[in-house]
C-alpha cells in the first residue's frame, strides 16, 4: 500500500516539473536572461526557483499594462489620423502649411509630396516632414497631383452688429414747414459769380478774393428786401475745382448760372451745366456783364441751345435775366425769379427731431481748431448737439453765421460754421445727430471698422493678383529649365542672379535726383482736393517721379519742414501762412517753402521745380559748314597725312569748336581738327567764301562732295512734357 502511495507521489511530481518547464519557456520570451535553465529530471530540484519572484511579477504586470495601453493608444491614434475626405478632388488649403500636413489634407504619403517637388527650385535635402512650404508651392503640389485647391476658412470673427447711424424715415408732411431755397452760382472763371453775391450781400468780398477768383467754396445767407431768405453757396469756377462744383450741386435746390454777355459758353460754363443736370437740378440763366458795349445777349442764349439749355422765348423753361452784377442792375428781377422757381418747388423741411445736414466746407483754424459750413436739410442745430461725420464727430461748442457772428440755432436751409469737431471731416460728408456722445463713438468705430475691412479686401485682391504674375513668371522660367537636371537649374539660376547679390545700392543723392518729393498744405479741404486731382493727372514719371509725401490743411508747421528735410522735399502751401520761426527753420535746413494764393500760379511754380530735376539736354548749335572740293595727302615725317581741300559755304570754321563729317546725310565722323591751314599758314578761323586745308584727329577716308560741320554743344534745361489742362 505504501508502495502504491509512493508511485502516485512520483507521477504528480513528474507532472509538476513537467508544468513548471513550459511555464518557464513562456517566461523566457520576456525575461530571457534572468531565467536559469530548468534541469529535465524525473527529480524534484528545490534549489531552482520554480516562479519568479515578487518583484519580477510586478514587472510582468507592468509590462502586460503597458503592452495594452500601447494597443489602446495605437488605436487611438489611427483614429485621430484618419485621412480628410476629399470633396470633388478639393484641397483645402492654408499658409505655412508643414510638408505632413499637406500629405494629410491630400490623403497621401510623404513620399508624393517629394516627389511632387522634384523638379521645383526647393532644396530636397533640408526638407523634413515639419517643414513649412510656400504657398505657390503648395499649389503646385495640389496641381500635379491632379487636385483642385481651396483656401481654408479663417476663423469667423463674432459678426459684428451694425452700430452706424442712418437718417430718419421721411416725415410726415403736416409737420413740413417751408425753408429757404438752397440756390448755387456756377460758371466759368471770372464771369461775375462772386461780384453777384457781392452786389446781393452788399459785402467787399470780391476785392478779398486772390486774383477775383473764388478759391473755395462760400455759403451765404441772403435777406432780400421782401423779406424772403436766399441761401447762395459761390462755388470756384476754376477747372481745378470740378468736384467742389460738383459737391455744390448735390445739396442745392435751383442752380443759377453766370455767363458773360462778351464771352458767351466757355469750357466751365459747360460742366456746370452737365452738374446741373446730373444732379436734376432747374437752371436759372443770368446773363452778366450786359452793361459793356461789346455784350450780346442773344449769342448767349442760342450758343445755349447746343447744350440744352432752352430759354423760355425759345419755348423752353428755362428763366434768363439780364444783368450787370458790377453795377447792380436787374438784381432784383433776378432774386424774384428765383424766390418764383422756389414757390413752385415747393421747398419745405421737418425743422423738428434729430439734425441732418451736408458739410460744405471744412478748415483747420489756428484759434478755432477744425471747423466746417454746413447746410442744415433737416432739424434744428443747437449748441450742445453730438454730431457725426465721416469718420469723426463734434459736440457743437459755437455756431456762426457767414459774418463771423455766433447764433443759438439754425434751421433747415440756414448755411452755419460748427466748431467743436475732434478732426476734420471731409468736404460732402453726411451729417447726422446721434443721441450721446457714447453712441458718437459707436458709429466712428463702425464706420473705421468697415473702411478696413473693404482696405483688407483690397489689399487681398491685389496680393493674389500679384502672386498669380508671379506665378507666371516663375512657370515661364522653369519651361526654359525643363530639360536640365536639378543641379544644372540650380547653377543656372545662381549666375543670373549673382549680378544681384554684389552690387552695390545707388548713391541717395544719384536716386534723389528725378524725384521731387512735395508736401501739399492747403487752407480747406475742397482746396486740398482739388490740387490733389490735379497731381493725379501727372503723366511724366519717366522723366521725373512726383511723389507727394503728406498733404493737409492749415498753416506751415515744423513738422512738414522735417518730412521735407528727410525726403529732399518742397513743401507747398495754398491760401497758407508759415511764421517768420518756420522759415527761418526752412533756411537753416535748406528746405524751400512756395506760398501760393491762386491755383495756376501754384501749378506754374510746381512745373519749374519738376524742371529743375531734370537732366539737362545737350543741343548742337551749328557755327559754320564747309564742303570737301579736292583731297590730297601731305607726308610728315614718315606717314601720309590724308588733307581735305575745302570751301566754307556757311558760318566760319573754329579749330577750336567740335567738327563732324556728314556724307549722304549720315554722321561718319566726330571729333576736333589736327591743323587747319590757309594757303601755307596755320589759321584759327576761316570765314565764308574762305579756301582752306583741313585734317582730322583721327585716320578716315575722305570723298569728294563730304560736308564738314563746325559745331558747339550747349546744355539746355528740359522741361516736363506733363500738361494739367490750364
Amino acid at each position: 500500500m505504501n508502495r502504491g502511495l509512493i508511485l502516485q507521489f512520483e507521477n504528480l511530481v513528474q507532472l509538476r516539473v513537467a508544468c513548471q518547464q513550459l511555464r518557464t519557456l513562456s517566461y523566457r520570451k520576456v525575461y530571457r536572461a534572468q531565467w536559469k535553465p530548468v534541469q529535465s529530471s524525473a527529480h524534484p530540484m528545490w534549489s531552482v526557483l520554480p516562479y519568479p519572484q515578487f518583484w519580477q511579477k510586478d514587472k510582468l504586470i507592468s509590462v502586460a499594462l503597458l503592452q495594452c495601453r500601447h494597443l489602446a493608444t495605437k488605436e487611438g491614434t489611427k483614429k485621430k489620423k484618419k485621412k480628410i475626405p476629399l470633396t470633388k478632388g478639393e484641397v483645402e488649403i492654408r499658409q505655412k502649411m508643414t510638408v505632413e500636413e499637406l500629405a494629410r489634407a491630400m490623403g497621401k504619403d510623404i513620399d508624393h509630396i517629394y516627389e511632387a517637388l522634384l523638379y521645383t527650385d526647393i532644396d530636397l535635402d533640408s526638407l523634413e516632414p515639419d517643414s513649412v512650404l510656400y504657398e505657390d508651392h503648395i499649389k503646385l503640389i495640389v496641381k500635379k497631383s491632379g487636385m483642385k485647391y481651396k483656401s481654408a476658412k479663417l476663423k469667423e470673427e463674432k459678426e459684428r452688429e451694425n452700430t452706424d447711424a442712418v437718417k430718419r424715415p421721411p416725415a410726415d408732411p403736416a409737420v413740413l414747414t417751408p425753408r429757404p431755397p438752397v440756390v448755387t452760382i456756377l460758371g466759368h472763371v471770372d464771369h461775375g459769380k462772386t461780384t453777384l453775391l457781392d452786389s446781393l450781400r452788399k459785402t467787399q468780398v470780391a476785392s478779398m478774393e486772390a486774383g477775383g477768383i473764388t478759391q473755395h467754396i462760400g455759403a451765404f445767407l441772403v435777406h432780400l428786401p421782401s423779406g424772403e431768405k436766399i441761401t447762395f453757396l459761390d462755388t470756384p469756377g476754376h477747372a481745378a475745382f470740378s468736384a467742389m462744383r460738383a459737391r455744390g450741386t448735390n445739396v442745392t435746390d435751383i442752380v443759377i448760372l453766370v455767363v458773360a454777355a462778351e464771352d458767351g459758353v466757355m469750357q466751365q460754363t459747360i460742366e456746370s451745366i452737365q452738374h446741373a443736370k446730373n444732379a436734376g437740378v432747374p437752371l436759372i440763366l443770368a446773363i452778366n456783364k450786359c452793361d459793356k458795349l461789346e455784350a450780346d445777349p442773344e449769342r448767349v442764349k442760342k450758343e445755349l441751345l447746343a447744350h440744352d439749355v432752352v430759354c423760355e422765348e425759345f419755348g423752353g423753361d428755362v428763366q434768363a435775366v439780364n444783368i450787370s452784377a458790377l453795377k447792380g442792375e436787374n438784381l432784383m428781377v433776378l432774386a424774384e425769379a428765383t424766390v418764383a422757381l422756389a414757390e413752385m418747388l415747393e421747398l419745405k423741411a421737418d425743422s423738428t427731431g434729430l439734425v441732418e445736414g451736408t458739410v460744405i466746407e471744412s478748415r483747420k483754424d489756428k484759434g478755432k481748431g477744425p471747423v466746417t459750413t454746413a447746410i442744415i436739410q433737416r432739424g434744428t442745430l443747437r449748441k450742445g448737439c453730438v454730431l457725426v461725420a465721416g469718420k469723426t464727430w463734434a459736440k457743437v461748442r459755437f455756431m456762426f453765421d457767414e459774418n463771423g457772428k455766433a447764433v443759438d440755432a439754425a434751421s433747415p436751409g440756414i448755411p452755419v460754421e460748427i466748431m467743436g469737431w475732434k478732426e476734420v471731416p471731409s468736404a460732402g460728408d453726411e451729417i447726422l445727430e446721434v443721441e450721446s456722445e457714447q453712441r458718437a463713438h459707436e458709429v466712428v468705430a463702425w464706420r473705421t471698422y468697415v473702411e478696413q475691412q473693404e482696405k483688407m479686401k483690397r489689399e487681398v485682391e491685389v496680393i493674389e493678383e500679384k502672386q498669380k504674375e508671379h506665378r507666371m513668371e516663375y512657370e515661364k522660367k522653369q519651361q526654359k529649365l525643363a530639360h536640365l537636371t536639378w543641379r544644372q537649374r540650380k547653377a543656372v539660376l545662381y549666375k543670373a542672379n549673382k549680378h544681384l547679390k554684389f552690387s552695390k545700392p545707388k548713391e541717395r543723392t544719384e536716386m534723389d535726383k528725378n524725384v521731387l518729393s512735395v508736401i501739399v498744405k492747403g487752407d480747406v479741404d475742397g482746396s486740398v482736393e482739388a490740387i490733389l486731382n490735379i497731381l493725379d493727372s501727372y503723366d511724366a514719371e519717366d522723366e521725373c517721379k512726383l511723389d507727394i509725401i503728406h498733404f493737409g490743411m492749415g498753416d506751415i508747421s515744423e513738422t512738414d519742414i522735417n518730412l521735407a528735410e528727410a525726403f529732399n522735399g518742397v513743401v507747398f502751401g495754398f491760401s497758407v501762412k508759415a511764421n517768420d520761426s518756420i522759415k527761418q527753420l526752412a533756411a537753416k535746413k535748406g528746405i524751400n517753402i512756395k506760398l501760393h494764393n491762386i491755383i495756376y500760379k501754384f501749378i506754374e511754380d510746381l512745373k519749374e521745380e519738376l524742371n529743375s530735376r531734370l537732366p539737362p539736354s545737350v543741343v548742337e548749335n551749328t557755327i559754320g559748314e564747309a564742303s570737301v572740293l579736292n583731297i590730297f595727302s601731305v607726308t610728315v615725317g614718315k606717314s601720309k597725312i590724308p588733307v581735305a581741300g575745302c570751301r566754307v559755304q556757311k558760318g566760319l570754321l573754329d579749330k577750336k569748336m567740335k567738327f563732324k563729317l556728314i556724307r549722304n546725310g549720315d554722321v561718319i565722323w566726330k571729333g576736333s581738327l589736327s591743323s587747319l591751314r590757309h594757303h601755307k599758314d596755320d589759321v584759327q578761323v576761316i570765314k565764308m567764301g574762305m579756301d582752306c586745308g583741313l585734317s582730322l584727329d583721327k585716320h578716315i577716308e575722305l570723298s569728294i562732295g563730304d560736308e564738314i560741320i563746325c559745331y558747339e554743344e550747349k546744355e539746355v534745361q528740359q522741361t516736363t512734357s506733363w500738361d494739367p489742362g490750364f
